[in-house]
């Protein structure tokens, strides 16, 4: 087949063009040569503008990207790692996290201090002035000598831990077993989105100052003398008592926790409130602390409040307060974690898990009885919503089909693995229902 002369002419300067696809008015693609620098130009304009926008891109300080950024290095890491080991490192970081991101490893130091000075305050003679509304007073006449030493390493802890232990537990299961989420995840087949992860974890460090403000103050006024019912030798109070006070204590934390959360369920708190933190249907580690801070500030009150009313071993305090914090975690983390034998008053995570999910239900956190014994603990026959307050749910007899079809969905979600058994308790099949009908 004889070439043109335009087609020789392209052959022998083949070199400067390329031939490339030009979409025409016509709508069409037909290829021509174009000259490399005009493609390679281009390119480089394209790149230029990526580039650029990169740079100009807002980086959030407070976003979760570093497991995800480092998962390749992290996964040849732990690929070396016995999984006795890794399972342990794991356990290791929900404790310490629990225990740091409240401030509250200060006042296990501050205690441990006393324990080893027998109790005793320190004298000291410097003082830090302010004035006040009503005049000059100095920080050592409230026992707060110091003070700033104690809230700023509180806080810079607590972030630390938050963003660095809490990014570790991040990338330990959703990010290295995000292809298997049935495998551990409560509800495997839904996750936060990304803006509502950044958004807890925002809200999260928000309530995490004011709660590092109020355990270093704590701790600056134990440290300082501070009148506390808090003691050091089990026998000043009678080994009957350094027996009872475990279970008396960890009663009365949990059973207030349990009211206060069940009030802050009410429509008007509920709203103005809590809300906030069922924003998060399916919680992560870092939702424990994403919550209102008058609501956050109100429930750390409740559970050092015993320190002040009754006599408390520092042991017993502070052993209960990492037991709450570490269960905390545990209950927010979205994982099939299980109590253990031991536990037969400690709830599945599921448990927890289902009160996000379904709204206003299971209101208790380290002891299941207080729902069973209130009636608010969550039953089969029975439909949840977040419009459906005081714990009682709606009759599935009552519902309308599209409630039931809603219903149904949610309960599909759940993972049958986080179950005692490995069996989805609250599983409603539609023979259930015809039966319920026969019945009614």
């Amino acid at each position: 087949m004889r070439r043109t002369r335009r087609a020789l002419d392209f052959d022998k300067s083949q070199s400067n063009y390329k031939r490339a696809a030009i979409l025409e008015p016509s709508g069409l693609f037909r290829f021509r040569a174009v000259p490399r620098e005009t493609l390679h130009n281009k390119t480089n304009r394209k790149k230029k503008k990526n580039k650029m926008a990169n740079t100009n891109r807002i980086v959030d300080p407070m976003a979760v990207t570093w497991s995800e950024r480092y998962n390749k290095t992290f996964e040849r890491v732990w690929a070396k790692l016995p999984n006795f080991l890794g399972s342990f490192i794991a356990t290791a970081a929900v404790f310490i996290m629990g225990s740091s991101i409240r401030g509250d490893w200060l006042l296990i130091l501050v205690h441990f201090i006393k324990y080893l000075r027998n109790g005793q305050e320190e004298e000291t003679n410097s003082t830090m002035s302010s004035d006040g509304l009503y005049g000059d007073f100095t920080l050592k006449d409230y026992k707060l000598e110091g003070l700033p030493y104690y809230i700023l390493p509180a806080m810079i802890i607590s972030y630390v831990t938050y963003l660095g232990v809490g990014g570790f537990l991040h990338w330990y299961y959703y990010v290295r077993q995000r292809d298997r989420p049935e495998e551990w995840k409560c509800q495997p087949t839904k996750w936060l989105s990304p803006e509502l992860e950044r958004h807890e974890i925002l809200l999260g460090s928000l309530s995490l100052f004011f709660g590092s403000v109020l355990s270093g103050i704590i701790s600056c006024y134990i440290m300082n003398g501070g009148k506390t019912f808090i003691y050091y030798d089990y026998a000043d109070y009678g080994y009957v008592w350094a027996v009872l006070q475990w279970p008396a204590i960890f009663i009365w934390q949990d059973y207030l926790t349990y009211w206060g959360h069940r009030v802050f369920h009410t429509p008007f708190l509920y709203k103005h409130f809590h809300k906030l933190h069922h924003t998060y249907k399916q919680p992560t580690a870092f939702s424990v602390t994403a919550i209102h801070p008058a609501e956050f500030l109100f429930f750390q009150g409740i559970l050092i409040s015993p320190m002040f009313l009754v006599p408390t071993n520092w042991i017993t305090m502070i052993v209960l307060l990492s037991y709450t914090y570490y269960h905390g975690i545990i209950d927010h983390s979205g994982i099939n974690f299980k109590a253990y034998w031991w536990q037969p008053w400690q709830p599945n995570c599921i448990f927890h898990d289902n009160h996000h999910q379904y709204f206003h239900v299971n209101f208790g956190f380290n002891i299941k009885y207080w729902d069973t014994l209130h009636g608010t603990d969550r039953k089969k026959d029975r439909l949840y919503r977040e419009d459906i307050f005081y714990g009682q749910g709606k009759s599935v007899d009552d519902a309308t089909e599209g409630e039931l079809a809603q219903d149904m969905a949610e309960r599909e979600s759940e993972n049958p693995l986080a179950y005692d058994n490995n069996q989805h308790a609250y599983e409603l099949k539609k023979s259930d229902l015809k039966k319920s009908k026969k019945n009614k």
